[in-house]
C-alpha cells in the first residue's frame, strides 16, 4: 500500500472531530446539550479558547447552534464519515501573532508617522465613531485604521505582513465575532484605537506598542467568555446530562 501524506491538523479540529464522533455514536441526540465549555476544555486537557474554536467550526458544519447565555445544542445527527472542516488558524492564534508583530509596528509608526499618516489614522477611527452599530462598516474602519498604521512605517513589507494577517480572518472569526462582539464591545474599540492613536501623535513608542497590546489583549478576554456564561438561563429547561468526554486530546493550546 502506498504511503499517503501525514497531515498534521489544528488543536481546533482535533477537538471538534471528537465531538462529532459523539453526536454522530448518538451520545448528544438532536436537540441535547453540550457540556459546558469549561467542562469539555477540562476532560480534554486544552484551553477554553480551542474548545471555542472548535464549536463555531461545528456550527459552521451546521452540527451545532451556539446560543449566547444559554448554551451550544446538537442541531443534526452527524454522519459517520464527517470531519472537522479546517477554516484555517484559529481567531485566538491569529490575535497571539496580531499582538506579537502589530504592537512593534505601532512602535514603529509613533517614530516615523507623517502628518498625512496621522490624517488618515483619525479619518478612519472617526468613521468607526459615526457607524458603530453598523458591523460591516465598523470591520471595514477597524481594519483600515490597524493597515495604516503599518503604512505609518513607511515600510511596505510591514504593510504586507498586516494585510495578510487581516487576510486570514475568514469564516472562524467572523462567526465568532458576530456571536460576541456587541456594540458595547465597539465602543471599547474605538477607545483602544484613540488610545493608540494618542501614542503615536505624541511620538510615544513605549505607549503605542503597550495601547496595542491592552487592546488586543481585552479582545482576546472578550471571545474567551463563555457562551454558556449568561447565568441562570444556562441552567434551565430538561437539558441532556453532560456525557463525559475522553481525553483523547493531550497537547494544551
Amino acid at each position: 500500500m502506498p504511503l499517503q501524506a501525514v497531515e498534521p491538523r489544528r488543536l481546533y479540529r482535533q477537538i471538534a472531530d471528537q465531538i462529532t464522533q459523539l453526536i454522530a455514536s448518538g451520545e448528544f441526540p438532536p436537540g441535547a446539550r453540550l457540556p459546558a465549555e469549561r467542562e469539555l476544555a477540562s476532560s480534554l486537557g486544552v484551553s477554553r479558547a480551542s474548545v471555542r474554536e472548535a464549536i463555531i467550526s461545528l456550527e459552521m458544519g451546521g452540527l451545532v447552534e451556539v446560543r449566547v447565555g444559554t448554551g451550544i445544542f446538537v442541531t443534526l445527527p452527524a454522519p459517520q464519515s464527517q470531519a472537522a472542516r479546517d477554516a484555517g488558524p484559529g481567531p485566538f492564534e491569529l490575535l497571539q501573532a496580531r499582538k506579537l508583530i502589530e504592537g512593534e509596528i505601532a512602535a514603529v509608526a509613533a517614530q516615523k508617522a507623517s502628518q498625512p499618516d496621522l490624517d488618515l489614522l483619525r479619518q478612519s477611527l472617526e468613521r468607526m465613531e459615526e457607524r458603530v452599530d453598523d458591523f460591516a462598516m465598523r470591520e471595514a474602519s477597524d481594519r483600515e485604521f490597524h493597515l495604516a498604521i503599518a503604512k505609518a512605517t513607511g515600510n511596505g513589507s510591514l504593510e504586507l505582513v498586516v494585510e495578510g494577517l487581516w487576510n486570514q480572518r475568514a469564516e472562524l472569526w467572523g462567526r465568532l465575532q458576530r456571536h460576541f462582539h456587541t456594540a458595547e464591545l465597539a465602543k471599547k474599540t474605538i477607545r483602544d484605537h484613540a488610545a493608540i492613536l494618542s501614542a503615536i501623535a505624541a511620538r510615544d513608542p513605549k505607549g503605542a506598542r503597550a495601547a496595542m497590546h491592552r487592546h488586543l489583549a481585552r479582545v482576546v478576554r472578550e471571545f474567551q467568555r463563555g457562551v454558556d456564561d449568561g447565568g441562570p438561563a444556562a441552567h434551565k429547561g430538561n437539558l441532556a446530562a453532560p456525557a463525559v468526554i475522553p481525553r483523547r486530546v493531550r497537547s494544551r493550546s
